[in-house]
């Protein structure tokens, strides 16, 4: 076959090029620029159906602004409702089924009783999913002020094991034995889930959380676990904490962290005090994620049920489930409606004319829930 001349080649890709297209009115006589952030892919745009559990005390308000938020933006979302209480000896079959199917979930609180009766039962659910992961965003919100501004901090706590094994037993009257078990795989996992979070969202450092200079065999292990998935990332510092020197540092100079692994009792800890520095815990998001399911909730467990006032005022603040959605949202890949949602909440927020009263202000449930629905783009 003969070769084509340079000048023929040149012809025939001119003449398969389309035509550059015309300037735009109102730029200048240049061409308008438009950045694509997210590419739609094939089944995008399916609705999915996403399991609801509105919970105890405030959970079906919040649960409920949810819904209506939802239902005004048209979010590519439906809801399987299922009533679930905390005081039932466990998590009905049905709704474990529900998940298993869905893949998503969120739901409000669910009251764990004090000292004796059942278990709790958001334990049970991260134990038969496999929810290994917490991951509670605590940031400042703009427009909301508090006593530390810059804080910006990932808590990423391992979920299945440590303190919240369930293992107790009394060996002898008055002298009860609780296991604290903690295991290679776990702490691998959920390190090098913290660091692998931190690669794709560009955070700078990861601060493994500990007590290894007491519980040298148990903390030890999960220390050494992340020492060994930290040297895979040698783009992210990494550096190490003792879990009482984090409480002073957390409330003391809060912006130095930003990514944080944990095992799960100083998870839960440490989550609900980064809560309260950024705002409380009423507007901090979060969720519980394993290999194949993810469940959506309040980011820190203190409050998240309320009291009887609250409950019966109406007041109980919606703005944390509200951020958790967003969360989902982006989970199920719908991040032009994730932005929307999140942009609508973050504004209300700012400017400060409804907001519940952990906010300072007066407003009720349905007041902040309408004022988003208003400020939705």
């Amino acid at each position: 076959m003969a070769r084509r001349s340079a000048p023929l080649l040149r012809r025939l890709v001119a003449a398969a090029s389309p035509p550059a297209p015309e300037p735009l009115p109102g730029h200048g006589g240049g061409l308008a620029r438009r950045t694509v952030t997210y590419m739609p892919r094939p089944g995008d745009g399916t609705p999915r159906a996403v399991t609801l559990i509105p919970g105890d005390g405030i959970g079906p308000l919040v649960t409920g602004a949810v819904r209506q938020v939802m239902e005004a933006m048209h979010a590519p979302v439906y809801f399987e409702t299922y009533e679930v209480r905390g005081d039932m000896p466990t998590v009905p079959p049905a709704v474990i089924e529900s998940i298993r199917r869905n893949k998503v979930c969120i739901k409000g609180g669910l009251a764990t009783p004090v000292g004796g009766g059942v278990s709790s039962l958001n334990m049970q659910l991260r134990k038969e999913l496999d929810l290994y992961a917490s991951l509670v965003h605590c940031s400042n919100l703009p427009g909301l002020p508090t006593r530390h501004e810059g804080v910006d901090i990932v808590v990423i706590r391992e979920n299945t094991e440590g303190e919240y094994s369930g293992l107790e037993h009394e060996v002898v009257p008055g002298v009860v034995e609780s296991l604290k078990v903690i295991t290679k795989f776990c702490s691998e996992r959920i390190a090098k889930y913290a660091f692998e979070y931190a690669y794709l969202n560009n955070r700078k450092k990861v601060t493994a959380v500990h007590k290894a200079n007491i519980m040298k065999l148990a903390d030890g292990l999960f220390l050494e676990s992340c020492r060994e998935v930290a040297s895979k990332y040698p783009g992210i510092q990494y550096d190490e904490m003792i879990v009482d020197n984090c409480s002073m540092q957390l409330v003391s100079k809060p912006e130095q962290f930003d990514v944080m692994v944990t095992p799960n009792l100083y998870g839960n800890l440490v989550a609900n005090t980064a809560a309260g520095i950024v705002g409380g815990t009423g507007i901090m998001p979060g969720g519980n994620v394993g290999q194949d399911y993810a469940v959506f909730e309040q980011g820190a467990s203190a409050g998240n049920v309320g009291n009887e006032k609250i409950m019966e005022q109406k007041k109980a603040n919606p703005v944390a489930l509200l951020l958790s959605s967003a969360m989902m949202l982006r989970h199920l890949q719908f991040p032009s409606f994730a932005d929307r949602l999140e942009t609508a909440v973050k504004r209300v927020v700012a400017e400060g004319t409804y907001r519940t009263k952990d906010l300072g202000g007066t407003s009720t449930t349905q007041e902040v829930t309408n004022a988003v629905i208003a400020n939705l783009d």
